[in-house]
């Protein structure tokens, strides 16, 4: 066999097999989708979830996982950054390096429950910051940070260097070329980070069950002072989320309409992951585009 027909052979492996994990991947979207959205509604996106009664919602859970997916990223994205930074424009390449390097590999290793066991040690237990919403961010940047930090060192470091050089050379300090040149140009790179790390967060259960519990509060979404009890802002809230409620229905969910909820829940946790995605990227496009001015 010549060389041709041995690409050719390799191109249509590596398109069949891409053509699989597209089927699979359209099949468990497809049955999420297709179980999930007849029972889809505004009475259930907009009421309060029941603990025994049939026709409950998840108001407080849709709201709770987007509220601790913003607490999580205005946490974890700073340090991610400068970390990522760091490690791409700065760090020399050496033991101390490679064990930077290391660490985050076994973090993004770590098991959900793991995190979830010494998130509930060190910040419900030993900080006394009990089941709360901050409780659960500081738990979820464990997962964030390997990601996002790796994504956005492999983001920065795939700046061509020319355009490094290009901003030494027209006077500007190290610091501002990464800030004005470096940066924008990675910022696909990055977005990209972003959206990983969200979706793992939208859908961690066994970390925010041991951090930011299993039950809600109840809620007042006319008070919006983040210290009253009732507010939706309040940080320390329990906050059960839409993966944690999937979780929670299906192993001790007693009310009637349970298949149905849990159908309809993880319908709405794919759709709003979906949404987002879509959303961030044409934000991040914008952006890419109004910094770079690219067409």
């Amino acid at each position: 066999m010549d060389a041709k027909k041995k690409d050719k052979l390799a191109t249509a492996i590596i398109y069949i097999l891409v053509g699989i994990v597209v089927l699979i991947l359209a099949g468990i979207l497809g049955n999420i989708l297709i179980t999930g959205v007849p029972h889809l509604s505004w009475h259930f996106l907009s009421s309060e979830a029941s603990s025994y009664q049939a026709g409950g919602g998840v108001r407080d859970q849709l709201f709770n996982s987007i509220y601790l997916l913003i607490l999580t990223t205005i946490i974890s994205l700073p340090i991610a950054l400068g970390a990522a930074i760091y490690l791409a424009e700065y760090a020399k390449d050496n033991w101390g390096t490679n064990l930077i390097r290391t660490t985050i590999q076994i973090l993004s290793s770590l098991p959900s429950i793991v995190v979830g066991l010494f998130g509930y040690l060190l910040f419900v237990v030993q900080f006394g910051l009990g089941f709360s919403i901050i409780s659960g961010a500081l738990a979820l940047t464990f997962f964030n940070l390997p990601i996002l930090t790796s994504n956005i060192e492999e983001a920065i470091k795939g700046v061509p260097q020319d355009q490094r050089e290009a901003g030494l050379a027209l006077g500007l300090s190290n610091w501002k070329t990464i800030r004005g040149i470096v940066l924008p140009a990675a910022l696909p790179g990055i977005l990209t980070g972003i959206i990983l790390s969200a979706g793992r967060i939208f859908g961690e259960a066994a970390a925010l069950i041991y951090t930011a519990g299993q039950s809600g509060s109840t809620i007042n979404y006319a008070d919006w002072n983040p210290f009253s009890p009732t507010s939706p802002l309040n940080v320390m809230r329990p906050a059960e989320t839409l993966a944690v409620h999937i979780w929670k229905v299906n192993t001790e969910g007693i009310i009637p309409d349970a298949t149905i909820v849990s159908a309809a829940t993880s319908a709405l946790l794919v759709i709003v992951v979906i949404v987002f995605n879509l959303g961030a990227r044409y934000l991040g496009n914008k952006l890419y585009r109004k910094l770079t001015a690219a067409k």
